[in-house]
């Protein structure tokens, strides 16, 4: 899988990630950890990677645009902490929803549960 991991987030995790297989990158790699959420979903977009954050705002702006990509992982557990806490609770779930990842879904990771719903949102 091909992550882009947002500022929000360790930036260690990309570095998990690719230790664990997959293409991460963290936007600070990038130089653009400032960059406007539109510019971050434009680029997530571009490369084809699965966006990784505990940012809700990516989630209202995909509903927006009604756009079929990128894929958006949202984490909302408070017990999580570190780059290494994030990563084994994302490669743990990740071999069950990463056809989801794939067809473009969101996943929100709350309160120790998994939701996927699919993209677009709309006629959903």
């Amino acid at each position: 899988m091909k992550f882009l991991i947002d500022n929000a987030l360790p930036p260690r995790l990309s570095n998990l990630l690719r230790h664990a297989g997959h293409d991460a990158v963290h936007l600070r790699e990038y130089g653009i950890q400032h960059a406007d959420d539109k510019l971050i979903l434009l680029r997530a977009r571009q490369e084809g990677r699965a966006i990784v954050s505990a940012d809700t705002d990516f989630g209202a702006l995909l509903a927006n645009q009604n756009a079929p990509l990128p894929s958006f992982i949202l984490f909302r557990e408070p017990d999580l902490a570190t780059a290494e806490s994030y990563a084994e609770r994302l490669l743990t779930i990740l071999p069950a929803m990463e056809a989801d990842l794939v067809n473009v879904c969101v996943v929100v990771f709350r309160g120790g549960r998994v939701r996927v719903r699919s993209l677009p949102f709309s006629g959903s």
